[in-house]
């Protein structure tokens, strides 16, 4: 009966220690895991379908429009876009791609509301068929 005791007592006593909660996670949330790395940025990966009407004139301006936004928007790290070339046809009809990166969600949260992003959305709104919009900490 003692081992028992004193096995009980080893075992709460380990369950315990691996379930303390790190430093760097947050303990409220269960079985939260901590994507975020020290040296990771944040993108930002912003994918559109432009309507069927939507005019080659109208396209290039919004492509240029969103180019000229890391020129006003000091948060923005680094961009880049692309056209779509995959030879799977599973694109949906989205066809552009834009690659946006922040140091940290301080700076996203700072490009989101900018009004020159608001601007953008402005131009981009009316030939804008679907978007598709993801975030995640690079690895």
């Amino acid at each position: 009966m003692k081992n028992l005791a004193i096995f009980i007592c080893i075992s709460l006593s380990i369950t315990c220690y691996a379930n303390k909660p790190k430093d760097n996670i947050d303990s409220t949330v269960p079985n939260k895991i901590l994507m975020q790395k020290q040296d990771s940025v944040l993108r930002h990966v912003v994918i559109f379908k432009f309507k069927p009407d939507a005019t080659k004139e109208q396209i290039t301006n919004v492509e240029k429009a969103f180019s000229a936004l890391p020129s006003k928007i000091p948060q923005i790290m680094s961009y880049e876009w692309g056209l779509n070339n995959s030879p799977e046809g599973l694109s949906k009809g989205f066809t552009h791609c834009f690659f946006v990166t922040f140091k940290n969600e301080k700076d996203r949260a700072t490009y989101l509301p900018h009004p020159d992003h608001k601007a953008f959305g402005t131009l981009l709104n009316p030939i804008l068929e679907d978007v598709f919009v993801l975030d995640y900490w690079s690895n």
